[in-house]
């Protein structure tokens, strides 16, 4: 009988945490160039109202590249960056809770479910102001009639549209002087209810689809390629789960409005249940990609930043 294959999980206390955090930095700011026009088109997808702009993430990506060309797909990308700073922290976190739940459970889906929720929290506090910014100025160009906040627009030779110069700080002076600084949280719970759950959902699938592609693989398969092919078997699992609180989430933060409750009261009476399925396609189809890139990138991280001694012990 053919023995179990475990792959192998790497903990905090396995790595040097000098190449964690140097390596970490390019990991996440290559994921973010990679996956951001997706992001982008999901937002405008989910903010329009049925299909009075764009009839899908195809076509949402046609007319945006028409119009605005692709500077358009990188609205609010600068400012977007300094979720370096979450990424970061979101790490660490799940790490250290991972390592505190372990003195009382070695149950892997315990640990996975617990510090992915914990990592969460502490992102989205740190991100939710970022993504408020960031999300008025994807909407720009042609989906500024759907957004409380504009900035001027240059038009290009043949009709394409530009950004002004200052348009983050123009946002930022709108939004504070609308809403004070309570406007730079909107929404926060609803990000709450929306990324604790997914990462929390995210952590376990990914271990347990890890484990069931390894009983199935060849005993020489690598370690890498199979956690490769369950991060987006994982992603594909959390964004549909997570998918309605998604769509609450991205109308309360870029139309204004302050109750989730009433934003999702409103999408069902408007649009029925398949409303709850906005901008679904765009976000698996972002997040398959950014689930490759995360595990190959964090799992090859993890690998290249483990203490001298331990370099021989873990495999490919």
């Amino acid at each position: 009988m053919q023995q179990k294959r475990n792959i192998q999980i790497i903990e905090w206390e396995d790595l040097d945490k000098k190449k964690f955090y140097s390596f970490g930095v390019f990991m996440t700011m290559t994921i973010r160039v990679t996956v951001y026009p997706a992001t982008l088109i999901r937002t405008r997808l989910q903010v329009q109202k049925g299909k009075t702009l764009y009839n899908g993430t195809f076509d949402a990506f046609l007319k945006i590249l028409r119009s605005e060309g692709v500077p358009g797909l990188y609205r609010g990308f600068v400012v977007n960056t300094f979720t370096l700073i979450s990424g970061q922290a979101y790490i660490t976190t799940y790490e250290l809770v991972r390592k505190y739940v372990s003195n009382y459970s070695q149950d892997n889906t315990v640990k996975s479910l617990v510090a992915g929720g914990s990592a969460s929290l502490v992102a989205q506090t740190i991100t939710v102001p970022i993504d408020v910014i960031s999300q008025q100025l994807m909407m720009q160009g042609q989906g500024e009639h759907l957004t409380r906040f504009r900035v001027k627009l240059k038009k290009e030779a043949g009709g394409k549209t530009k950004m002004a110069f200052g348009q983050t700080r123009n946002i930022i002076t709108q939004i504070f002087v609308s809403d004070g600084f309570r406007g730079f949280y909107r929404g926060y719970l609803a990000s709450l209810l929306t990324y604790i759950p997914n990462s929390a959902v995210w952590w376990p699938f990914y271990h347990f689809y890890a484990e069931q592609l390894s009983k199935m693989a060849p005993s020489d398969c690598p370690h890498l390629v199979l956690q490769a092919m369950a991060g987006p078997l994982a992603a594909a699992t959390a964004s549909t789960v997570t998918n309605p609180m998604d769509v609450v989430r991205a109308r309360v933060q870029v139309e204004g409005r302050s109750s989730i409750i009433e934003t999702f009261k409103q999408l069902l009476a408007e649009e029925g249940f398949w409303g709850m399925t906005k901008g679904l396609s765009a976000r698996i189809i972002s997040s398959i990609p950014t689930a490759i890139v995360m595990v190959l990138g964090y799992e090859t991280l993890k690998r290249v930043s483990l203490r001298p001694e331990l370099v021989d012990s873990r495999h490919w």
